[in-house]
């Protein structure tokens, strides 16, 4: 657990640098002067279409990395492992499969956007290369997890693509170039990122292509393949769910309103960080306690990933929700981005859920019973696409929020029974009601506290009361053993007894 704390903080220090560059380049988006709500909104567009064209192309081959590399690494040289080298294969073959199914269905998305979106209809094709990277580099990265180089595969992911970023808005903003050849530039960031990663595996010499069908892969490819076959539905289930309200907003209302729920999202999405960097680390490490059948190894980084995360997920929440408003005012983004504050709490009580329930998903994708991931998926899809539909139509992108509350909230739920069913392990007990009690107190005390201030005195008086609450909290009730863990070995540093 120790190796797993200490990528999973570096991880969210690098995550949480990618935000506050994150955080630049919206502002950048979203202030007076700058671009527009529509302009703004097709970015979010790129991301939503990317990811499923990512899902669709991927054929569900990538899974099986995650599944299957301890048997490739343990049973054969780096040069003979030829599992990376078919699921490449099969991510080209489904992307080309892609763009063809994009050309014949263009007059289908010209009807569904032209009425509001014509901006994303302009720029239609430059989706195809954003997403192609994204495919790409999505291989690699798995390939990067299963050898535990998560901290390389988040820099990039999370902060380098957003300096990218930064340039190319830079680049608008002072109009050095057009917004067409910003678009152009913005189609290949993930090419980018995507070779990058590719030099340094390759350096590492832990990437090769290998076309000769190695022993492992005659061994189980009936299995890989029955897989690939299963979570390629799961793929693409979570990536609709990842991305329908974007797609649906931008269809049922408008692009300008995809970058006013884009806003809301993105800030309760900082909730998520640590989460990200948790599951993305504990990968390999599960993986492998699965094939050794080590379950009481499998449990420990469970239990501990769903206090640690629950916790982590309501110190930022609280912290986004108190002072959401306030920034918009203090930092003079455009008044209409102010519509999307009620989405934005309602969207950070999902990342809550989904973050407090730990690292359920990859201890069900890693384990014997990986094929629930997809059953599972497909409840959540089930429920998502009909609820964003309706509830979009009729109250707009709060109605969105609502329909992922709805549906993560139950999808949640299924996992969370079915691991305490299935492995006898459930993470829950005293310490999560003491961590929801001591956050809204916290909150209480900082909201009402903070009333007596405006502006900028009142975002860093609810900040510091808040946060003061939450951490003396954690300390106080031992909610977390390896908070605890940590400041055991800092405080010889600072020479406290």
């Amino acid at each position: 657990m120790a190796n797993i704390r200490k990528q999973a903080i570096t991880s969210s220090l690098l995550l949480y640098i990618g935000f506050i560059i994150g955080a630049i380049n919206i502002y950048l988006y979203t202030k007076n002067g700058t671009f527009t709500e529509a302009q703004f909104g097709l970015t979010r567009l790129f991301f939503d279409f990317s990811t499923n064209i990512y899902a669709f192309a991927s054929l569900g081959a990538i899974s099986v990395i995650y599944k299957f590399y301890p048997y490739y690494k343990d049973n054969l040289p780096d040069h003979e492992n030829d599992l990376v080298t078919w699921v490449l294969c099969a991510a080209l073959i489904g992307f080309i499969m892609i763009v063809g199914i994009g050309i014949i269905y263009q007059p289908f998305m010209i009807r569904k956007f032209s009425r509001g979106s014509q901006l994303f209809l302009d720029y239609y094709f430059w989706v195809f290369p954003f997403g192609f990277g994204l495919l790409m580099f999505t291989v690699l990265e798995a390939l990067a997890w299963v050898l535990q180089k998560t901290i390389v595969t988040n820099f990039l992911k999370e902060t380098l693509l957003r300096i990218f970023t930064s340039v190319l808005i830079a680049l608008f903003y002072f109009k050095i170039v057009s917004f067409s050849w910003f678009i152009y530039l913005f189609s290949g960031l993930y090419l980018a990122i995507f070779l990058i990663l590719l030099i340094y595996i390759v350096r590492q010499k832990k990437f090769y292509l290998c076309f000769k069908v190695s022993r492992v892969t005659k061994k189980f490819w009936k299995k890989m393949v029955w897989m690939q076959g299963l979570m390629f539905s799961g793929v693409v289930i979570t990536a609709l769910g990842q991305t329908v309200d974007g797609i649906l907003i931008g269809g049922l209302v408008n692009i300008g309103a995809a970058a006013i729920f884009t806003l809301a999202q993105y800030m309760a999405n900082l909730v998520q960080v640590p989460q990200r960097s948790l599951q993305a680390i504990s990968v390999g490490v599960l993986s492998q306690a699965w094939k050794d059948k080590n379950l009481a190894e499998v449990n420990r980084i469970y239990t501990r990933s769903c206090i640690n995360m629950l916790l982590a997920s309501l110190f930022i929440y609280g912290n986004v929700v108190l002072n959401a408003s306030g920034t918009i005012h203090a930092f003079n983004l455009k008044a209409s981005y102010l519509s999307g504050i009620d989405a934005m709490i309602i969207l950070g009580i999902v990342r809550i859920i989904d973050a407090g329930t730990g690292v359920n998903g990859m201890v069900i994708l890693t384990s014997p019973y990986w094929r629930f991931d997809f059953f599972s998926g497909l409840v959540m899809i089930v429920l998502i696409l009909p609820t964003n539909y309706f509830l979009i139509k009729e109250f707009g992108i709060i109605g969105s929020a609502y329909a992922q509350l709805i549906s993560m909230g139950v999808y949640n739920y299924i996992r969370f029974e079915f691991i305490r069913r299935k492995f006898n392990m459930q993470p829950f007990d005293g310490k999560t009601v003491i961590s929801l009690l001591l956050t809204a107190a916290a909150f209480g005390i900082a909201y009402f506290t903070g009333g007596f201030f405006v502006r900028w005195e009142a975002i860093l008086v609810k900040l510091f009361i808040f946060s003061g609450i939450m951490i003396a909290g954690i300390f106080t009730f031992r909610l977390s053993p390896d908070a605890h863990q940590l400041w055991d070995k800092f405080k010889p540093k600072l020479k406290i007894s």
